[in-house]
């Protein structure tokens, strides 16, 4: 229905869909394709799309009303947020990220995972990564002071400090043309389950959204606190299966440069936009442990399908997304 809406010329299509939806949203494939077909609007289009789409009223109010699903499902998940102090989170941000005890997704790719299991998690990783830090750059207009400029810090370095093949995006392209894959922004969307898409509408929702710059702050800082470690793994495991340096730049980078930023977020940021507006520190939790609980169900995705001898990856199939 969506693709077929989007054929036409913008105009009034779309009618929000019924409030009762799929039994677990969070993993739910069309619906998570469909949000993230709303949210590619924002980015880059989608081909053959009139960019007239992007803020047409039908379209962004059938977009909200997947956004409110979304929300509810992972207040579902979560339940009740601890109640931590605006002048403590940079701390209590470590520790919610240390505490996290879901399956180590790193850890079976540095030692176990075949040539054809990498290829699958850097497909399932392109949906971001092939566009990385954009989705946090859209808070940058929605803070002031310290934590806009922390942010900005961070942000400089995911765009290569200003050098177009450092910027993050590109170097994870060059990974996946040294695994041999398409590096095609996109070119594996009908692919990706919808514990994948989640991982990255939960960003765009958290971006697009004022009123949820402190999730979107929180995202980036758990994100950014839990990525070092396991990008070290990654270059490890792609070494062992005697991949060079094309292939590990992007994880080695973010050895580096993660290790650096994990502080800048966790107490310059988080911790800053929390003690300047307080009132938004339930929200920056939020956002934490929003990150961590969808990247325990990505990981039990991943992990459970190749521990049955099974891919990832959905099934190829008619085109589902094709306009």
């Amino acid at each position: 229905m969506l693709a077929a809406g989007l054929s036409e010329a913008p105009a009034p299509r779309f009618d929000a869909p019924p409030p009762e939806g799929a039994a677990d949203v969070l993993a739910d494939d069309d619906l998570q394709l469909a949000l993230y077909l709303c949210y590619e609007l924002h980015y880059r289009g989608l081909p053959g799309v009139d960019p007239g789409w992007e803020w047409e009223p039908s379209l962004i109010g059938f977009r909200g009303a997947l956004e409110a699903r979304f929300l509810d499902a992972l207040r579902d998940e979560l339940g009740p947020g601890p109640d931590i102090a605006p002048q403590s989170l940079g701390a209590e941000v470590f520790a919610m990220v240390a505490e996290d005890d879901g399956p180590s997704l790193s850890r079976f790719l540095q030692s176990r995972a075949s040539v054809d299991q990498f290829r699958e998690f850097v497909i399932h990783r392109s949906a971001y990564q092939l566009k990385e830090a954009d989705p946090h750059s859209w808070a940058i207009p929605r803070l002031s002071g310290a934590a806009k400029a922390s942010l900005v810090e961070v942000q400089f370095d995911e765009y290569g400090g200003g050098k177009a093949d450092r910027v993050h995006a590109e170097l994870f392209a060059k990974s996946m043309r040294a695994l041999g894959l398409n590096d095609d922004y996109g070119a594996f969307v009908e692919r990706l389950p919808g514990v994948t898409l989640a991982t990255v509408n939960l960003m765009s929702l958290f971006g697009l959204h004022r009123r949820w710059r402190g999730a979107i702050v929180g995202h980036l800082a758990a994100f950014e606190i839990s990525s070092a470690i396991p990008n070290r793994r990654y270059a490890t495991g792609l070494r062992r299966l005697g991949f060079g340096d094309d292939a590990t730049d992007f994880f080695d980078e973010h050895v580096e440069a993660d290790s650096v930023h994990e502080n800048i977020a966790a107490y310059d940021l988080a911790e800053g936009l929390a003690r300047a507006e307080p009132a938004l520190t339930p929200d920056i939790v939020f956002g934490v442990r929003s990150l961590l609980a969808l990247d325990e169900r990505f990981a039990t995705r991943l992990l459970g399908a190749w521990e049955a001898g099974e891919s990832s990856l959905l099934a190829e199939q008619a085109p589902r997304v094709a306009v």
